[in-house]
């Protein structure tokens, strides 16, 4: 059995103890994330706020403190706007949300756990944090024209709408998320059937036009084990909106619409949102025939629309457009499809939701920006109904492609169960962290100014005209784009499935580098004044979506970890750095540029290790100060970064071997297994005598996407079952016990605390795939050599300096 286990069985099928039904649904796959939907989460932590801070800690950063709540204070109370990191009003932890829906870049919508649609970032990076209730699935059974059950699935028991039938027993159902699919299933108790909702985004590897798409798809398998057959009809309702203010700012509504193409013909309702800034159209359609109700009111009983799905399973059907709605009225829609299930049989039936907003502005609004779908499907806001219809008609060659991506990873039975749905359910911040896909502007320079003959870029390259222009935040709750240093982590999800992605990333932040702006602005950190952007530095970050357009600049606010003197993280990356140089010059067949280089690593390797280097580990920096001997869990960025470039060895060594697996040693010793019960991975810091570093706010947290990165070093070097027990670690304590699924933060302390949801850095959890992937002699094994699914099989290849094994 594995020396390291976290088979707490507190922990192991927690979230599905309250499921009561037998039923597994229609198709559900065998791994991902799986839950009750009426489980709750018994620990409840708080968001880190600006009381949280130490006192010693508040001592020493007093004047930060009082620059940051002025310019807090300026943004909210006098300019009313959102600041880009808000220490007073974190958000709340709301531990209900799944798989969000939609491809890349085109905004997004979360749909929660529980059926609810709960979060959306259609206006580009901005996120609106409200459950539209009368957003619902109903389900309607019929048997010889009488209508014997009627049921909308939600748990919610509404102050409006109150003729609907409402709150579904929870113990009868399971959401079970494997991104970019999900699959809720309901038992209906009583009536012998069964429903299975299988959610359908187009994220795609590779795929550069599918992946843009702003739509998703809804296929509901209806298994009926009854002796007798069976009318049933599901209803799907929508508001013209997203719970957002300006859904009643009038102006609003609907038409119906049918779309024959390619002998295929769809029907639907396109709901019109009618804002000054960013409109947009939303789209819910389905290829059976169906009959539609175009329009109604979500407020009060709303009786009609209830009764006239349970007359007969089928909605009126005006054919006219809805007027356009009163300031302070709502409007919604509704489509229901019907099918005939026979006796202990099977049918299904389909629906899309798409929303359509071409042009996107930021905060500053100076320029208008293209989605990348535009490409496809023009500018005038009028793609929905062919969107709908593209996404009817083409979505189960969405899921062959999708199978095929993950089948050779979720077959592969070294790997256990928990890691298959860390890996691609963590891939969700791809498509929900704000992220923005646009084309380039036939007048853009993202050059710098620094043309090719100049040793620049050109104006417009090549890759970036075909792909064109990508962006993500830093997180959902840290508003910038690009963050350069997280993106450092988080690049590894983009290279390998998204590489053109990866490198128009590369464009933009290279052009940066030569851009000048020198406009003084405070910087918080410091309190001095400093020019917004200086020549031949990499910028923090891009901009802000709530203030500047996406090629504006920050200054650093928050204090990363700050290194006075030689560190073991800033020393080592740029001692990878200077290897790389080296395996550059090698290759354009520079001789004299390599010798030069060569020479600074041997110089630079000796000064790193006579300066850091204890015995054990390498010193958090060279200070001497009495904690500058403390175990940083990231010391050996600069080694796993060159073992993922194939470097590492040889000509191209940094770092000792027998170092580095020392270094690791001790980290997983210290950081890992003396903190938290080696039960939620590796603390940041962490002294000698094994406490946690407590002298900043951020040393004695776990910042889950180091720990990934972590753990794919301790891969690379052969600790192939510790680096997975680091993993999981943070995993279990993420989706299984914070309630923090699709939303992993930037850090959590041991207790209490969380910080910054919906983070960026945690996509280099690919980065553990690419080690797995990287492994000598690397044999697939069955599902029997690996203990329920708990740790990986030991294999031979170890660290110089030896692990239990």
């Amino acid at each position: 059995s594995p020396a390291y286990s976290l088979s707490n069985p507190e922990d192991i099928g927690l979230l599905m103890s309250r499921y009561v039904s037998t039923e597994t649904g229609f198709g559900v796959p065998k791994d991902g994330w799986r839950i009750c939907l009426a489980h709750e989460f018994k620990e409840k932590r708080k968001p880190f706020q600006a009381r949280d801070v130490s006192l010693s800690n508040m001592i020493e950063h007093v004047s930060l403190g009082v620059r940051y709540l002025r310019w807090w204070y300026r943004k909210t109370q006098v300019e009313k706007k959102a600041p880009f990191i808000d220490m007073f009003r974190a958000l709340p932890l709301r531990q209900i949300y799944g798989a969000p829906l939609g491809g890349i870049g085109g905004g997004s919508i979360t749909r929660g756990w529980r059926g609810d649609f709960c979060r959306w970032q259609l206006n580009p990076g901005m996120y609106h944090y409200k459950t539209v209730i009368a957003n619902q699935f109903t389900v309607c059974l019929r048997r010889g024209g009488q209508t014997v059950y009627q049921q909308v699935l939600s748990m919610d028991r509404p102050p409006t709408l109150q003729d609907w039938n409402w709150g579904y027993c929870g113990e009868y159902a399971f959401y079970h998320a494997l991104y970019p699919r999900s699959w809720t299933v309901y038992h209906l108790p009583g009536q012998n059937v069964t429903l299975t909702c299988r959610q359908v985004s187009p994220v795609i590897p590779h795929d550069y036009k599918d992946s843009s798409l702003p739509v998703a798809v809804f296929v509901w398998d209806i298994e009926n084990k009854n002796d007798y057959a069976l009318d049933v009809s599901i209803m799907f309702t929508m508001v013209n909106g997203s719970g957002h203010k300006d859904d009643k700012s009038g102006g609003h509504w609907n038409e119906p619409f049918h779309l024959e193409k390619d002998g295929e013909s769809v029907s639907g309702v396109l709901l019109h949102h009618q804002t000054p800034v960013n409109p947009y159209t939303l789209c819910i359609a389905a290829r059976e025939k169906v009959i539609h109700q175009t329009a109604f009111s979500p407020k009060g009983t709303c009786s009609t629309l209830w009764s006239d799905l349970m007359t007969d399973g089928r909605l009126d059907s005006p054919k006219d457009s809805s007027p356009p709605t009163h300031k302070g009225e709502e409007v919604a829609a509704a489509l229901a499809v019907s099918c005939s299930v026979p006796a202990n049989n099977h049918n299904s039936v389909e629906f899309s939701l798409a929303w359509d907003m071409p042009k996107i502005t930021f905060g500053s609004r100076e320029r208008i920006y293209v989605r990348r779908y535009t490409r496809y499907y023009g500018t005038k806001g009028d793609a929905a109904p062919s969107l709908s219809h593209y996404a009817l008609t083409h979505y189960s060659k969405w899921e062959e492609s999708i199978d095929e991506w993950q089948r050779p990873i979720l077959q592969d039975g070294s790997l256990p169960a928990w890691y298959k749905s860390a890996l691609f359910n963590e891939l969700y911040f791809v498509v929900d962290g704000g992220t923005v896909w646009v084309e380039l502007p036939e007048d853009a320079d993202i050059s710098g100014g620094l043309r090719p003959e100049d040793g620049g870029l050109p104006a417009q390259p090549d890759v970036v005209k075909e792909y064109g222009r990508f962006a993500y935040l830093e997180g959902q709750e840290y508003r910038m784009y690009n963050t350069y240093d997280v993106h450092f982590y988080a690049s590894f999800a983009l290279i390998m499935l998204w590489p053109k992605l990866a490198l128009s990333v590369q464009y933009d932040i290279a052009g940066s580098v030569v851009q000048h702006d020198p406009t003084e602005r405070l910087n918080l950190m410091n309190g001095r004044y400093s020019p917004v952007k200086t020549w031949g530095v990499v910028p923090h970050d891009i901009g802000d979506p709530g203030k500047l357009c996406i090629i504006g600049y920050h200054d650093a606010l928050t204090p990363s970890l700050c290194f006075w003197s030689s560190s073991a993280y800033c020393g080592g990356l740029w001692l990878a750095s200077v290897c790389m140089m080296c395996k550059m010059a090698r290759v354009l067949k520079c001789e004299s540029v390599y010798q030069r280089y060569r020479d600074i690593l041997e110089r630079g390797r000796a000064a790193f290790d006579k300066l850091l280097w204890n015995g054990k580990y390498y010193n958090y920096d060279s200070s001497g100060q009495s904690l500058s001997n403390s175990v940083m869990s990231d010391q050996c960025a600069g080694q796993w970064f060159l073992r993922a470039s194939g470097l590492g060895e040889d000509d191209y060594q940094a770092f000792p071997k027998e170092k580095i697996c020392s270094a690791l040693k001790s980290v997983f010793d210290l950081n890992v297994m003396s903190f938290a019960g080696g039960q939620m991975g590796a603390v940041n810091g962490m002294r000698p005598e094994g406490v946690p570093d407590r002298s900043s706010v951020q040393s004695d947290e776990v910042w889950v996407g180091v720990v990934y990165g972590l753990a794919a070093t301790m891969i690379h070097e052969g600790m192939i079952e510790e680096g997975m027990h680091t993993t999981e670690g943070c995993y279990r304590a993420v989706w299984e016990r914070m309630g923090m699924a699709f939303q992993t933060p930037e850090a959590y302390c041991e207790k209490g605390i969380y910080r910054s949801l919906a983070y960026m850095r945690p996509l280099s959890i690919w980065a553990i795939q690419l080690a797995l992937n990287n492994r000598p002699n690397h044999n697939k094994t069955t599902d029997k050599d690996v203990g329920q699914g708990n740790g990986i099989k030991p294999t031979t290849l170890r660290c110089l300096t030896g692990m239990p094994g």
